[in-house]
């Protein structure tokens, strides 16, 4: 049986029924490649001239980035996410564990605490299930999901590391822009690629 190192928010074990392997370290530097983390593995110094080294979260002082009004639905809960992009060009995507919610591989994102920032949230929500650290760079695009209304956000890796994810994720993915249905293939996910694509394209 194997555990996740983390523990829950109650202080329990949480098993992970089917445990996702990792890749091997050089999949890391080849850009075309799709490289995985599994929680405490061995990981590179180094990713694009960033180190990759457990880290403290941090939050911005203040708002990051300009955006638009965030207009909630009736009966949804609002929520944030981000596309993380590094510098070769590839996505990083989590898989929750055991599939919780549905999802192989999918952008990380979760629920806005009472009086919070749509913007800090998803820097948290990024940092607690990739345990990457993040700096927003841009709005993306605001969805309708099972039970939220989300708003995504463009973000850069400034530090962190994969191998140190949150209990609620048991892989964290590198993937090359390209392969990004092969990986992310529920239906939610499938107008945060194609947003990202229209801004990847707009940004060349």
């Amino acid at each position: 049986m194997i555990h996740h190192p983390c523990r829950n928010d109650d202080g329990e074990l949480v098993v992970i029924h089917r445990p996702s392997a990792p890749t091997p370290l050089a999949h890391w530097d080849e850009g075309a490649a799709l490289a995985t983390a599994v929680p405490l593995c061995g990981m590179p110094a180094s990713l694009n001239g960033v180190a990759l080294a457990p880290a403290a979260l941090t939050l911005p002082e203040g708002e990051a980035v300009a955006e638009p009004p965030f207009t909630l639905p009736p009966g949804l809960r609002a929520a944030a996410g981000a596309v993380v992009l590094e510098d070769d060009g590839r996505v990083w995507l989590v898989s929750p564990t055991n599939g919780f919610g549905g999802y192989s591989a999918t952008f990380p994102k979760g629920r806005v605490d009472a009086g919070g920032s749509l913007q800090h949230t998803a820097i948290r929500e990024v940092f607690e299930e990739s345990g990457l650290v993040v700096r927003l760079r841009a709005h993306l695009i605001d969805v309708r999901r099972t039970q939220t209304y989300t708003r995504y956000y463009i973000a850069k890796r400034i530090g962190g590391c994969p191998s140190s994810m949150g209990w609620e994720t048991q892989a964290v993915h590198l993937v090359p822009a390209a392969r990004l249905e092969e990986v992310a293939v529920h239906p939610n996910d499938a107008a945060i690629i194609d947003a990202l694509r229209a801004w990847m394209a707009a940004q060349a």
